[in-house]
Parts: C-alpha cells; sequence; structure tokens
C-alpha cells in the first residue's frame, strides 16, 4: 500500500440539524467584538435579524456588500472593517461567496495585506497542501452559518477574484477553515431555489470527481458516495416540497460529507477547474458551472474512469454517468448547457486559452495536454 497522507482541518464543532438561535450564542460566548458578514441580499432580513439578535451585544458592525465569486475590492473592504472593528471573531452567514470572501479577508488581517496587489500575490498554488495547524490560533476566526450547499466552510482555501483581469485566485492557510459551522435547514429558507439546488449540484460535483479519481482512497470513497446517495434523494424533494426542512438538512450534511475527500488528499478535476475560468470569466454561479461542467467532464473522463462512472450512473438509475447526471440536473430545473449562460461556440477558445496549466484540471483523471483539450470540453457542455 502507497503511503499517504490525511488531513484533518482546523475545525473544532459542527452544529447539524441545529436552531441558529441557540448554537450561535454558544459560538460567540468567548468574543468581544463579532463582525456579521452576509450578502446584500440578506440584509435586513429575517435571517440577518436572528443571527443579529443571537450574536447580542457583542456585535460591532455588519458588513453587507460581498458579491459573487469574492472580488478583490470587497475582501479588503471587509479586511478594513475587521482591522478598524478590531474584531476577534467573524459570523460569515451566506453562501460560499460570502464565507470564502470572510476568509481571505481574515488571512489578509494576519498578513497585514491592505492592497490588491498584494493580495494577489498571496495566491497559492492549486496543488498545495494546507500544511499544519500547530500553536495558537490567529484572530479573526470565522464561525459559519452557510445558506447554501457548496460547502466552503468545511475548507481551508478560498476562492476570490481579480475583475479586472477576469481571474480567480486561491488563497491556502490551514487556519483559514471555520473554527464552526452551524448547519441550521432553516438558515436555507430565504435563498433563492435555483441557487440553492445548484449549490447542491456543485456539492455533488465535489464527490463524484473524488469518486471517479484515479487516486482514490478507502475514506474518500466512502464519504463521497454517500454524499451522492444523499443528494440524489435530498434535491428532488427539496425542489418538490420547499418547506421540507427534512431534506434541507440531510442536503447540508451531504454537502459536508462531499468534501471530505479532499482531508484525504485526492484530488477534483476538471469540472472544477473549468468552473473556476467560467466564474472569473463570465460571471457564471459556482453551482452553475458544475451543472454546466460535470456532465461533459465525465463524458470526456469515460475512456479512462467507465467502471468508476458507472456506478454513479447506477446511483442514479442509468448506465452512463454523463448523460445520468444532465439528466438529473435538468430534472430539477437546472441549465446544463453553456448556451444558457449565453456563452457560444466562438467564447470556447478565449475561455480554453485561459488555463494556465495549474490542478485541479491538472488533476483531471483523462490528463488534459493542452488549452485543445480544454476546448473540447468545453464544446461537450456547448
Amino acid at each position: 500500500m502507497a503511503a499517504s497522507l490525511h488531513q484533518w482541518p482546523a475545525q473544532g464543532r459542527v452544529h447539524h440539524g441545529a436552531d441558529l438561535a441557540d448554537a450561535l450564542p454558544r459560538e460567540v460566548a468567548d468574543a468581544a467584538r463579532v463582525v456579521l458578514v452576509m450578502t446584500r441580499s440578506l440584509a435586513g432580513g429575517a435571517l440577518a435579524n436572528r443571527a443579529a439578535e443571537a450574536i447580542g451585544p457583542r456585535l460591532v458592525a455588519t458588513f453587507s456588500a460581498m458579491r459573487a465569486h469574492s472580488p478583490v475590492e470587497d475582501v479588503l473592504a471587509l479586511a478594513a472593517l475587521l482591522r478598524e472593528a478590531e474584531a476577534d471573531l467573524v459570523v460569515a452567514l451566506g453562501g460560499g461567496s460570502v464565507i470564502d470572501g470572510s476568509k481571505v479577508a481574515c488571512l489578509a488581517v494576519w498578513r497585514g495585506i491592505v492592497e490588491a496587489g498584494s493580495l494577489i500575490a498571496a495566491a497559492a498554488s492549486r496543488g498545495a497542501a494546507p500544511g499544519n495547524w500547530d500553536g495558537a490560533p490567529p484572530t479573526p476566526r470565522i464561525v459559519a452559518v452557510p445558506t447554501t450547499l457548496s460547502a466552503a466552510e468545511f475548507a481551508p482555501h478560498a476562492g476570490y477574484t481579480d475583475l479586472a483581469a477576469g481571474r480567480k485566485h486561491r488563497a491556502l492557510d490551514p487556519w483559514m477553515v471555520p473554527r464552526a459551522v452551524i448547519l441550521d435547514p432553516a438558515a436555507t429558507a430565504e435563498t433563492p431555489a435555483e441557487l440553492l439546488l445548484s449549490s447542491g449540484i456543485r456539492a455533488f460535483d465535489h464527490a463524484a470527481e473524488r469518486w471517479c479519481s484515479t487516486a482514490p482512497s478507502p475514506f474518500s470513497d466512502a464519504v463521497s458516495r454517500q454524499a451522492m446517495l444523499m443528494l440524489a434523494d435530498a434535491l428532488p424533494r427539496i425542489r418538490r416540497h420547499p418547506e421540507d426542512l427534512a431534506a434541507r438538512g440531510a442536503a447540508q450534511q451531504a454537502a459536508w460529507l462531499s468534501v471530505m475527500g479532499g482531508w484525504a488528499g485526492v484530488p477534483v478535476g476538471a469540472s472544477h477547474g473549468i468552473g473556476y475560468i467560467l466564474g472569473a470569466a463570465r460571471g457564471v454561479p459556482h453551482g452553475v458551472t458544475s451543472c454546466l461542467m460535470l456532465h461533459a467532464v465525465m463524458r470526456w473522463n469515460a475512456p479512462v474512469n467507465e467502471q468508476r462512472q458507472r456506478d454513479i450512473a447506477h446511483l442514479l438509475g442509468a448506465e452512463e454517468a454523463g448523460p445520468a447526471i444532465e439528466a438529473f440536473v435538468r430534472s430539477l430545473g437546472l441549465p446544463t448547457r453553456l448556451s444558457e449562460q449565453g456563452i457560444g461556440a466562438e467564447d470556447i477558445p478565449d475561455l480554453a486559452a485561459r488555463w494556465t496549466g495549474d490542478a485541479p484540471i491538472a488533476t483531471n483523471p483523462r490528463p488534459v495536454r493542452d488549452v485543445q483539450d480544454v476546448a473540447a470540453i468545453l464544446r461537450l457542455a456547448a
């Protein structure tokens, strides 16, 4: 058996099936100055008010300007607020962009980063490992209350975007993972259906690409398969019955499982990698990139991992993974083709040329040799 390394993130607690009003006061009890971060769409709403009430007098500031894909400008603005407020804890309420933006803002505070060039220069290779988390933790850290199923709250890395260049970067630090996560099914109630369901496909993508990896592990296989089983059941239930909190809670736990294979060192592939390009260059939401690309990448990879793919197809009641995944996504009322996002065949060469040779396209099961291969995958999603 080949030697390998399993790295646990620096995360102390996950409250699942929790009530925000009960769990959050316990998580902020040791803090003196808390900043609440959210998207503008949540500001002033019932969920934001519940979070503010749970934080109580420890709340010293609120930030509600984090846009999709965590732009550099928004991250630096949040970092400046954290310094000004002398925050010792951040509560990140929202989806992947809010949680990732909060993680990178904390990193900027820890490292004294105050301008865009330095933040971009702090980007880590997508193939890098998070390192050890021995010693005293830095301040501030994060408590995450996710409202989508992207599972950013379980990772020690975070994406952020240089809008001017149209490129997405990745920060990495073992302490960036939130110290605690509160999975309150009711916290997803204000999330638009397309956003919630597409983020569930993002979670399915985490699990499916690791299941189909050419470097699997027993731990990753176990959690990835269970995540796919639970999502295949829960997402249609959520679409049919939006009030079903049990289905929402199951989907939250499945999203958690979907990323745990990464702790075992099992990489994702081209669906994630091309998704980063689509998000940065064309503003396609995180979840929707997986709706568009996962089925296409499975089709392209079939010559090298057909047996593994068949396991996914059987889980979805079919024989071929690519068509089965596309049909599943379509059954949720979600897009599956680039053209539905206003991306035509004429756009594919430019998008493909944005690949710089790095992971996770570089860790795809079927080797991606050049930008022509990236273009070939994109054409399967056209």
